[in-house]
């Protein structure tokens, strides 16, 4: 089946402004008398039963083995399990350390090594875990590495995780943060007093253990690919460990626009998208194609007001993260995380569907660690404390090597950084297309200010791509297009290694 290429979004109008959508009923009107509106199928909150629930949770497996029978998904990989011992043991994950090879008698793109190993960092119960896939026989020219969002983990690629590893050249990598996952899960404390310093110190918490991993897998430069929170933390990463990427790709990343409360005190009408549809939109319905009743841009510089109940300010504010509720749920946790699963993943076969919710399950009931950063970095409804796009235009510009007495600073000298969003993403893409805006002024500032050496080196860019048939989780929802799209991308930037090399 044919797939179609992904949507580029043309450059924002000069001055960051966009124009002004029409009014959501007119809008929906119009659509009405193009396109019959499909409704979700009905679905209760909870879809799981009392009885199914506590059943799962007497014979819930563990979330080594839910990441392993995930993982056993990925084509070639799958097959060359069952061609060997038929145990499923075989295949590399948390649950079985180790790595598996695929032949080009299985594999067409092979041979390929699919790696599972836990890296330990310094410090009390610190160690990521991580999967790796590299092509056999061939010298690697780049490193991609996959970053997941709020307390997902890297079970969530396992549609990517083949078609990426395509590409001649690069070794693919992905980890799931400190504290999420099956990474190890230390208690997460903050000490500082000040806001924008817990801010900060939060950051790190995540950041300098993905730059301990990077400095111990002898990693000079790679391609960070960040999902949701992946994303906003791979900004932050981006800007306190210079000189270490060589593209940002944010897959629609949380936290970019500023202060959504500060233009207008409206609810939104019931078709904008919003930070509820993570919980009730219906998945199958995401995945539809909905570009006939999306006619025009959203407008950057009027973010709606989305006031939330007392109750749920209250919960953030106090940190009561959403899976400390399933924790406390006990035999009807599964349940109360079927409210999720059921719509997330209702889009897959009933096999991948069952094993999805046991991974997810099995990581939310896991010991709190990592989950507890939620309120100090993000405001109720998912908005930063300290939003990207105040800080966007810095990426790609920081000291690498400060200036001494005799030699001149050595600076970044810009780098592409892409946004991708699924067209019916919660995520507002008004705040990537002003994201892209900045950084355009930004190369053009480098490129009026910079040193000779600086503008012969200059390799800034910035674009939004939207993926069809797509929500928040676009890898998982269009993953053939978001493939296309990525792989695209690295094969651009491999060809800029190789010129810098030659």
């Amino acid at each position: 089946m044919s797939v179609e290429g992904p949507i580029i979004v043309p450059p924002s109008i000069p001055g960051g402004r966009l124009p002004k959508p029409m009014s959501a009923r007119r809008s929906r009107e119009q659509a009405s008398e193009r396109t019959p509106v499909t409704k979700p199928p009905s679905m209760s909150m909870f879809p799981l039963g009392y009885k199914e629930a506590v059943y799962q949770w007497w014979h819930s497996v563990t979330p080594a083995i839910a990441e392993r029978n995930v993982i056993s998904c990925i084509p070639y990989l799958r097959e060359a399990v069952a061609l060997g011992t038929g145990s499923a043991t075989e295949v590399p994950s948390a649950e079985h350390p180790g790595e598996t090879e695929t032949s080009t008698k299985i594999d067409p793109y092979g041979p390929r090594v699919w790696k599972s190993t836990m890296v330990a960092l310094s410090g009390k119960n610190r160690g990521l875990n991580e999967f790796s896939v590299e092509r056999v026989g061939e010298p690697v020219d780049d490193t991609l590495v996959m970053l997941h969002g709020y307390g997902a983990g890297l079970g969530f690629y396992y549609k990517n995780f083949e078609n990426l590893s395509r590409a001649k050249g690069w070794k693919l990598y992905a980890l799931d943060w400190l504290g999420m996952g099956n990474s190890t899960r230390p208690p997460f404390k903050i000490c500082a007093k000040d806001p924008a310093a817990k801010i900060t110190e939060a950051e790190n918490w995540f950041i300098d253990a993905l730059e301990e991993w990077r400095q111990i897998r002898k990693i000079d430069k790679f391609t960070l690919l960040g999902h949701s929170l992946g994303g906003y933390l791979g900004v932050s990463y981006a800007l306190k460990y210079p000189g270490h990427l060589n593209k940002l790709i944010l897959a629609s990343p949380v936290g970019v626009p500023e202060d959504p409360y500060a233009v207008n005190a409206d609810m939104p009408e019931p078709m904008d998208s919003t930070f509820q549809d993570e919980f009730t939109v219906d998945q199958q319905s995401t995945t539809q194609d909905h570009r006939a009743l999306n006619t025009t841009q959203p407008d950057a510089n009027a973010p709606k007001k989305r006031p939330y109940p007392p109750w749920l300010v209250w919960l953030w504010d106090a940190n009561v993260s959403p899976f400390s509720i399933i924790r406390l749920a006990g035999p009807l946790g599964p349940r109360v995380a079927s409210g999720w699963t059921s719509r997330r993943f209702n889009h897959l076969t009933s096999d991948e569907k069952q094993k999805l919710h046991d991974y997810a399950y099995s990581i939310f009931r896991q010991r709190g660690s990592g989950e507890y950063v939620l309120p100090y970095l993000l405001a109720p409804g998912a908005h930063a404390r300290r939003p990207v796009i105040n800080r966007i235009h810095r990426v790609g510009r920081q000291i690498i090597t400060p200036a001494t007495e005799t030699e001149p600073a050595v600076k970044e000298t810009g780098y592409p950084i892409v946004f991708m969003y699924g067209e019916n993403d919660w995520m507002d893409v008004a705040g990537g297309l002003a994201a892209e805006e900045k950084l355009k002024q930004a190369k053009v500032k480098a490129l009026l200010h910079g040193t000779e050496e600086e503008k012969r080196k200059e390799n800034g860019g910035a674009k939004v791509v939207i993926v069809s048939k797509a929500g928040h989780h676009l890898y998982l929802d269009n993953p053939d297009e978001f493939n296309d799209y990525v792989r695209k991308e690295l094969e651009e930037t491999r060809q800029q290694t190789l010129r810098e090399r030659s």
